[in-house]
């Protein structure tokens, strides 16, 4: 993981947890878990976020899902949290 990637993926954990999910760092990227919902196959919803360039948006860099489902852009801290509380939130077919 690049220092700017690790940067962003800490800034987004800081606001992550200022809206009451759980993130942390793991080998993989930031681990992100909603506490407060059920989840389907663990007893919270969690994902695993990176941060990659995209390259359909000019090889920006990019939030992404573990299952690389792309969040939103990088310096979009806001818009991902937003996508990531509806991905967490634990009702069936929240995905986008």
């Amino acid at each position: 993981m690049t220092p700017d990637a690790r940067a962003r993926l800490e800034a987004l954990g800081t606001v992550l947890r200022a809206h009451g999910l759980s993130a942390w760092f793991t080998p993989d990227g930031l681990h992100v878990e909603n506490p407060d919902a059920d989840g389907c196959c663990t007893v919270h919803p969690c994902l695993v976020m990176t941060v990659e360039p995209r390259a359909e948006d000019g090889e920006r860099p990019w939030f992404w899902t573990g299952w690389r489902h792309p969040v939103a852009e990088a310096d979009r801290v806001a818009d991902a949290v937003l996508a990531i509380k509806g991905l967490l939130d634990g009702a069936p077919g929240a995905a986008p």
